[in-house]
């Protein structure tokens, strides 16, 4: 057991995978460091639940094991709509599908085994600037860190109270993107990712273990349409039984499956921020800014963010160096997304599309490769 410590090189407020990520980098190149949640484990959050074979690669660099965890391998990723179906399939390794509970226990293994501190049910209750860097209140006391990491999730209160936060002008908005996601037990039909379209919806269908899928549908929709429901983050949004409706293939897939947990929820998604550093702080993962969850990119991003930030720390090159090295990891995300988004709102673009893949299986297997 690691003996506790006043100060460390790193004090990271967030125990999801990527937070987690930055704290075993840190460990691996001699740094110290400290990792804040204000949840108690297990720790569970709306999540597609599949990672990318890039996602899985660097889960392998990390040292990470998920013996004893169930998993499920994916070789691609499905689009159907209306009885149009068109298949991409990885060039290589596959993709692996686990619930969020088994891949944060495996991230959090691995950290403690480093040496890394990590204390759930401890939120950062506020910092301030100081010689040696940021002191940084806790409930069990103060503690010391060179560089505060946000990996505090979409709507992260150290991007908040940093000033990174960047707001969109008010004839710029538009309707908000959320998620909600549930466990059946279903055997899984498919060694894809299967992500059923429709009009402001779609479903990803994730294998996640020999007789659990993971269904996670991701809408658009305005704030008075929340009011009238609930908060979708909250798990209470719109009516989850209602949304797969949207999906007559899916309905017809999950009849008589028995879900396995209550409906979790994200969201909005977009997040815009100014920049991803400020004075002894530093942004990873969602907090680092966030445009949508289509692309199933999100966990293999943020681990080489990760990756990139504790290089950076560890070499002792200026903070700035990390903005423009996350511009580098993420700009082919930023784009695709945009693109991405655009495309599936319109019915005659969405459907076209798809089947422009089904017709050209080897542009959509180019594609996928990418991801």
């Amino acid at each position: 057991m690691t003996a506790r410590r006043d100060v460390f090189d790193l004090v990271i407020a967030g125990a999801g995978p990527v937070g987690l990520a930055v704290a075993i980098h840190a460990r691996l190149r001699g740094l110290d460091a400290i990792v804040l949640e204000r949840r108690r484990e297990p720790l569970d959050k709306a999540c597609g639940e599949g990672i990318m074979p890039a996602g899985v690669a660097a889960l392998e660099s990390m040292g990470v094991s998920l013996a004893g965890i169930d998993r499920r391998p994916f070789h691609g990723i499905r689009y159907v709509e209306d009885g149009i179906v068109a298949e991409g399939r990885f060039p290589g390794p596959p993709g692996l599908g686990l619930r969020r509970t088994g891949l944060e226990h495996a991230l959090l293994a691995r950290a403690r085994e480093l040496g890394a501190v990590v204390r759930t049910g401890s939120p950062l209750e506020g910092w301030e600037i100081c010689e040696t860097g940021v002191s940084v209140n806790t409930p069990e006391g103060t503690i010391c860190g060179a560089l505060l990491v946000g990996a505090d999730g979409l709507h992260s209160r150290i991007r908040r109270l940093a000033g990174l936060d960047r707001q969109p002008r008010p004839w710029l908005r538009s309707p908000s993107r959320y998620g909600i996601r549930r466990h059946f037990a279903a055997r899984p039909w498919s060694d894809l990712v299967e992500v059923h379209l429709a009009d402001g919806a779609e479903a990803y269908v994730t294998p996640v273990g020999p007789e659990t899928v993971s269904v996670a549908v991701l809408f658009t929709t305005r704030p008075a349409e929340l009011r009238r429901s609930g908060t979708a983050a909250s798990g209470t949004g719109p009516n989850y039984d209602a949304l797969p409706g949207r999906f007559p293939a899916l309905q017809e897939r999950l009849a008589g499956a028995e879900p396995l947990d209550r409906v979790r929820g994200a969201g909005p998604f977009r997040q815009r921020v100014r920049a991803r550093t400020s004075d002894r702080v530093a942004l990873v993962g969602d907090a680092a800014g966030y445009v949508d969850a289509l692309t199933g990119q999100g966990i293999e991003l943020g681990f080489a963010a990760a990756e990139a930030l504790a290089d950076i720390v560890r070499s002792g090159a200026p903070l700035l160096r990390y903005e423009a090295v996350y511009r580098r990891i993420t700009r082919r995300y930023y784009v695709g997304a945009e693109i991405l988004l655009r495309g599936t709102r319109r019915g005659l673009i969405r459907r076209g599309l798809v089947r422009v893949l089904r017709s050209a299986p080897a542009v959509f297997d180019r594609a996928v490769g990418a991801l």
